[in-house]
């Protein structure tokens, strides 16, 4: 079957957004004369983490910790981190490759829509995905395949017509178990070791052509037909 779409994750895939989340965290702790343990930061999931990390830099700080002031000041360094935070090298090129191709464009996350669709309007991307498929809109978080699901479904595609893109383990098994197809780019704090159960793996979007990487898929006469 002919691919006509391109399913992209959107944190640590197509922006770097998991390297302000772990500095903003580290500031916090480093604040209160801790380091975080960051073998522990990430989880094997794509649900939101916060209370998790707020018990145990609570517990750590001991009593006096502000949480709400913590809050406030992590969220507000986080911001200034994004001000200046694009998309993720070579993914603009593949964009626009893939617009030349004439493939349509999704993104499926398991962030809040808000989130995902207002860092893709701060860079100027928000209008090239014809579809936004994320976590608040779905009951089941990465692995589970619902957010994927979602995408498809707005698309109007089965899974056979599109390809999906990931940055984590337990990103690409719930592209893969929606029934995509599924390139990986692991992001700097996943093992690579763990990504056997993509179909490709690329250090990074500059790697290769997106007509390369859909040629190493056996996809690129199938996405210009």
């Amino acid at each position: 079957m002919a691919t006509k779409a391109l399913i992209f994750d959107f944190d640590g895939l197509l922006m770097d957004t998991e390297t302000t989340l772990l500095d903003s965290w580290r500031s916090e702790w480093r604040r209160h004369g801790l380091e975080l343990d960051e073998s522990r930061f990430f989880a094997d999931h794509g649900g939101d983490t916060t209370e998790e990390q707020y018990s145990l830099l609570t517990a750590a700080a001991g009593p006096g910790f502000d949480r709400a002031a913590s809050h406030a000041r992590r969220t507000a360094y986080r911001k200034e981190l994004h001000a200046a935070l694009g998309l993720t090298a070579g993914l603009a090129d593949w964009l626009t490759e893939a617009e030349g191709l004439g493939l349509r464009l999704a993104v499926a996350s398991s962030s809040r829509r808000e989130w995902v669709a207002g860092n893709l309007a701060r860079t100027g991307d928000l209008a090239r995905f014809e579809v936004l498929a994320c976590g608040d809109e779905v009951a089941g978080h990465k692995p589970d395949p619902a957010v994927y699901l979602l995408a498809l479904e707005r698309l109007g595609l089965p899974p056979q017509a599109a390809v999906a893109f990931e940055d984590t383990p337990h990103g690409v098994s719930a592209a893969v178990a929606a029934g995509l197809r599924c390139v990986a780019i692991p992001n700097p704090y996943a093992q690579s070791s763990r990504f056997g159960h993509a179909d490709l793996v690329l250090p990074s979007a500059s790697a290769l052509p997106l007509a390369s990487v859909l040629e190493r898929l056996g996809a690129a006469a199938d996405a210009q037909g």
